[in-house]
C-alpha cells in the first residue's frame, strides 16, 4: 500500500514538470507575447507633388518600421484615383483639394478630408523683369494651362482682389498642357506664363534668362488677407478617406496621419535624400530634378481648424468662380476630419 501511495506522488510529481515544461516550450524567449497584428492601410496617390509628402512613409513601409501595414499604389490621372476610393479597393488617397469636395458630393459624403498635404505649386515666370506684383500684369498677356480648373480660378481670384479685370485689364492665354507651355516659355516663345512645379524647375533648367516674378501662393495669402481671411492657404494637394474606413478604424487612421506628419517633415528637412526616394518610387523620373523642385512644392501637413478654414476659403473662391468646380455646392460639415 505504501509502495502504491509513493509511485502515484512519484507520478504526479512527474506530470506537473511535464505540463510545465511544456508551457515553458510555447512561450516566446524573455517571456514576450505574441506581437498584435498590424492594421492595412490601402493609400493611393498621384505622381507628382501631391504624393511626395508620404515618400519617407513608403520607405518606412517597406522596411517594416510602420504602426500599420500600408498598401501603397501610385497612378498617373485622377479618374483612376476617383473609381479606386469609390469601389472601396482604396482606403486613403492623396488627391486635388477641389476634387475632394466634388467626391464628397458625388458619393453622398462618403470622402472625408482628412489634411492639407500640398499648397499653392504655382508661380508665374517672365522672361524679363518688369513684373514685380499682380498690378504690374495689367496691359500684359499671361500664358497658363488648367482652364477650368484651379489654376484659372486662382489666377481670377487674384487678378480681382488687385483690381484688375480678367479678359479685360489682363488677357490670359490658355494652353491645354502644362508640357506644352513649358517648352514655349523655355524656348523663349511665351514671355509671360503661370506654371506649376515640377514644371517651373524644368523650364528654369533649360532657360536661364526665365525667373520667378511672382510666388502664387504668397500672392494667395496677400489676397486672402485683404478679404479678412488672414490665415488663409492655397490648398491645392490634401489627404481624404472613406467615411466608413474612418469609423471603423479610428485608431488605424489616426496613426497614419502621425506617421504621413512625419515622413513630410522628413521629405522637408532632407530634401536630397528625399528626392532619390521620390524617384525611386516613381513620384518623379528624375531625382537631380526632385531636388531642385521639392521646395517649389509646398509640402505641408495641415489638419483640424487650420485645414478647415484654409479648405473653407480654397472652396469658397472655386465656388463663386464655377459651383461645379466643387461638386455643386459648397462641402457640409461632416466632410471635415478631427483626430
Amino acid at each position: 500500500m505504501k509502495r502504491a501511495t509513493g509511485f502515484m506522488a512519484r507520478l504526479l510529481v512527474i506530470i506537473m514538470l511535464v505540463t510545465l515544461l511544456a508551457g515553458c516550450a510555447g512561450q516566446k524567449p524573455d517571456d514576450q507575447p505574441e506581437p498584435a497584428s498590424k492594421e492595412l492601410v490601402k493609400v493611393a496617390a498621384l505622381k507628382g507633388p501631391t504624393g511626395i509628402g508620404m515618400v519617407k512613409l513608403m520607405e518606412d513601409s517597406k522596411a517594416g518600421t510602420t504602426a500599420n501595414d500600408y498598401d501603397f499604389e501610385l497612378l498617373g490621372a485622377p479618374d483612376e484615383i476617383v473609381a479606386k476610393l469609390t469601389s472601396g479597393s482604396v482606403d486613403v488617397a492623396a488627391v486635388p483639394t477641389n476634387l475632394a469636395a466634388v467626391l464628397h458630393s458625388k458619393t453622398n459624403g462618403n470622402i472625408k478630408l482628412i489634411a492639407i498635404n500640398t499648397l499653392g505649386v504655382l508661380y508665374v515666370l517672365e522672361n524679363g523683369n518688369s513684373v514685380q506684383s499682380i498690378a504690374d500684369l495689367k496691359g500684359k498677356t499671361i500664358s497658363t494651362s488648367g482652364q477650368g480648373a484651379t489654376p484659372e480660378y486662382a489666377l481670377n481670384y487674384l487678378l480681382e482682389q488687385n483690381g484688375l479685370v480678367p479678359g479685360q485689364d489682363v488677357t490670359v492665354d490658355f494652353l491645354s498642357e502644362h508640357a506644352e507651355l513649358a517648352t514655349l516659355v523655355a524656348t523663349g516663345k511665351a514671355d509671360l506664363a503661370m506654371l506649376p512645379e515640377p514644371f517651373v524647375t524644368s523650364v528654369m533648367a533649360k532657360n536661364s534668362d526665365v525667373r520667378i516674378a511672382l510666388d502664387v501662393t504668397e500672392e494667395w495669402r496677400q489676397a486672402t488677407a485683404k478679404a479678412g481671411t488672414s490665415g488663409a492657404e492655397l490648398t491645392m494637394g490634401c489627404l481624404v478617406v472613406r467615411k466608413e474606413f474612418a469609423e471603423a478604424n479610428k485608431e488605424a487612421l489616426d496613426t497614419f496621419l502621425t506617421e504621413y506628419e512625419a515622413s513630410t517633415a522628413f521629405v522637408n528637412d532632407n530634401v536630397g535624400e528625399a528626392a532619390e526616394m521620390v524617384a525611386a518610387n516613381g513620384i518623379m523620373a528624375d531625382a537631380a530634378l526632385a531636388e531642385k523642385a521639392i521646395p517649389g512644392c509646398n509640402i505641408v501637413y495641415i489638419d483640424g481648424d487650420a485645414m478647415r478654414q484654409s479648405a473653407m476659403v480654397f472652396y469658397d473662391v472655386l465656388f463663386g468662380a464655377n459651383p461645379k468646380s466643387v461638386g455643386g455646392k459648397l462641402p457640409s460639415d461632416d466632410f471635415y476630419y478631427t483626430k
